[in-house]
């Protein structure tokens, strides 16, 4: 299921690979895999949902592509 988050204006990285503890935001549990975060920017506060199945087609928010996995 999609992540509600509410993000402050900034950088932020994005775990493509699954094995964040602190998901759906990279920590670099990824290293040494071939996963690489997406680096995203939010320029005004904003309440969005991200990605929490890494299948999203537009990361790093949802999709619904998690709906397709059940």
């Amino acid at each position: 299921m999609p992540i509600p988050m509410e993000l402050e204006p900034g950088n932020y990285l994005w775990c493509s690979c699954g094995k964040s503890k602190k998901s759906p935001l990279c920590d670099g549990a990824h290293k040494g895999t071939e996963f690489k975060p997406y680096k995203f920017t939010v320029t005004t506060k904003e309440r969005t949902m991200l990605c929490n199945c890494q299948h999203t087609n537009k990361p790093p928010f949802c999709d619904g592509s998690h709906d397709f996995y059940k």
